[in-house]
């Protein structure tokens, strides 16, 4: 059914405001910290306008922990992308190990024990 879908779509899309909200401003260290304040809530209204749908929707399929594990899957990806195209930071093996970590806690969450 394609509604359970609409989640991990709107959380996608939802966590890419979100890392901007919370890093964008990285690249602008000289301007103002109020400025940078202001246009972090800003983006991060547009970002709970789509948050805030995606766990309503979801929770007639999921678990509320199943929808935040979800949530910080998204984020982790997101924010590796974010962080490599948009910071120029370097991706490193131990992230990696990391986030597969995380995967065996996505299995052990979403496993019908």
């Amino acid at each position: 059914m394609i509604r359970q879908f609409i989640p991990i779509i709107f959380l996608t899309i939802s966590n890419v405001f979100m890392t901007f909200a919370w890093y964008g401003h990285l690249k602008f260290k000289n301007t103002a910290l109020w400025i940078v304040i202001l246009v972090s809530w800003l983006i991060a209204f547009l970002e709970y306008c789509f948050q805030v749908p995606a766990n309503r929707i979801g929770h007639e399929f999921f678990s509320a922990a199943q929808l935040k594990t979800m949530q910080e899957v998204i984020t982790l990806i997101v924010f590796s992308v974010f962080s490599v195209l948009y910071l120029k930071e370097e991706f490193k093996w131990n992230y990696l190990v990391g986030f597969i970590f995380i995967i065996f806690a996505v299995f052990f969450i979403f496993k019908k024990w």
